[in-house]
């Protein structure tokens, strides 16, 4: 429903807004199939948003964040129109630019330049105002080689270029994106990202959908995280945003170990099943001894490790304490961590060289480093033995993080290799940096 702004503020209020759609189990599309399944047109009423209520000020960039299926795109085709609210109303002042699907409102057998005109009247862009632009709008999609091409011909990330460009160039109060922004290649994501910048720097009201949490950081003021129809928590990008990806990565961590053990019994009972062959129950043994090495090497071991290697050399206890020798997985920034690392090897004249990395959960490789290059030695002639790796000041933020261990040999060949072996969490970080780590600095202010 359409409604009034009751705060000339505001460019955007959805109040109490539901939305459901009827998912028919057995609907005939044509007439005589109507006909003879009379009565059985039977469908569930899925509930989609549950009464969700928010405001989008003048010039303010927001977020919609939240897993897949929680009713964030709905939000977004409500709010232009595409799609009604079923109660609830929502009201907006200004004129309305959306990229909400790729390429809509474009005809494959037109070529760029007459899209763009077609594009634009959906807009409402007389075809004089478009005249004015042309040259804008196909500069900045760099098409300028297949403008007069039709459009069919295009990439996906073609598409999103020159629909990009037409939504950018039609002087909107409120620009709508849902997603599409990850598609194209990295340096024509910049140039939107700084456009984006410009754009809301000018005043525009941004409204953005996108499961990138980067992109969102980056642009957004605000971020609404929906779940289950409703809204979870709002507020400002970056503090919504980290909670946000802690809860996905706890939620992702109990789904994982729960498909472990679900893989594993039935593993289990495969093995049990008569009827298979002595070289099937043989590959499903090893699988479950391969499941179960991690988990033994580690009393720390996430949910989803995995090992590879040639066997030659292997690590046989890997263990992280805190300064007082204690196991721990959660530390703060600038804690001291140790982690004691046993191998024993199967082949003495290799010379093993011990690696370590840190990945953030969003797999943004943090930080690694290699024996060899650190200390300048290999271990060789030794069938079992201890090295501890120890740093000092942890400068990482608060995330959920990966470590990563490898033996390899004088070569770079992997020998023994566990990756996601421990999920380390730092919960407590300086609450004035932000970002992966944070940097000794200095602010100095100068009267004049």
């Amino acid at each position: 429903m359409n409604a009034n702004i009751s705060n000339p503020e505001n460019a955007i209020e959805v109040r109490n807004v539901h939305k459901f759609f009827k998912v028919y189990e057995d609907k005939g599309t044509m007439l005589r199939e109507r006909i003879v399944n009379i009565g059985r047109n039977k469908y569930e009423k899925r509930e989609v948003l549950k009464g969700i209520s928010f405001d989008v000020k003048k010039g303010e960039a927001v977020a919609l964040i939240g897993r897949n299926g929680c009713g964030k795109s709905t939000t977004l085709k409500m709010l232009t129109k595409i799609l009604r609210p079923n109660e609830g109303t929502i009201a907006e002042q200004g004129r309305i630019s959306s990229l909400i699907e790729l390429g809509a409102g474009f005809h494959p057998d037109l070529t760029g330049r007459e899209n763009i005109y077609i594009n634009a009247s959906i807009f409402g862009i007389k075809n004089k105002e478009v005249d004015r632009r042309l040259d804008d709008i196909i500069a900045f999609s760099e098409l300028e080689q297949y403008i007069d091409n039709p459009v069919r011909t295009y990439s996906s990330g073609m598409y999103m270029r020159l629909a990009f460009a037409v939504a950018i160039n039609v002087d909107a109060d409120i620009l709508l994106v849902d997603e599409i922004l990850a598609v194209g290649d990295q340096a024509f994501q910049t140039k939107c990202f700084n456009k984006l910048r410009d754009l809301k720097a000018n005043g525009m009201t941004i409204v953005l959908v996108s499961h990138s949490i980067g992109q969102v950081k980056q642009i957004c003021d605000r971020v609404i995280w929906i779940e289950n129809g409703l809204i979870r928590n709002e507020g400002p990008a970056r503090k919504i945003c980290d909670d946000y990806l802690d809860d996905m990565e706890l939620k992702r961590l109990e789904r994982v170990e729960l498909e472990a053990k679900m893989r594993d019994e039935k593993e289990k009972e495969n093995l049990e099943n008569g009827e298979l062959s002595q070289e099937e129950k043989d590959a499903i043994q090893e699988k479950l001894q391969n499941s179960m090495k991690c988990q033994e090497l580690c009393s720390q071991c996430g949910p989803d490790a995995r090992r590879s290697g040639t066997g030659e050399a292997e690590f046989t206890d890997v263990l992280m304490v805190n300064d007082k020798g204690e196991p721990c997985t959660r530390f703060s920034t600038g804690d001291k961590l140790s982690i004691r690392i046993k191998f024993k090897a199967k082949d003495t004249s290799k010379q093993l060289n011990f690696t370590f990395g840190i990945t953030r959960s969003d797999w943004v490789y943090c930080y690694g480093n290699e024996m060899l290059e650190c200390t300048g030695h290999t271990i060789t002639g030794q069938e079992s033995g201890e090295v501890v790796l120890t740093i000092e000041k942890l400068n990482l933020l608060k995330g959920a993080y990966f470590l990563d261990f490898w033996i390899q040999d004088e070569a770079g060949v992997e020998i023994d290799c566990v990756h996601n072996l421990i999920v380390m969490y730092v919960e407590g970080d300086t609450g004035k940096d932000h970002g992966i780590m944070p940097m000794e600095h200095d602010w100095e202010i100068n009267a004049n």
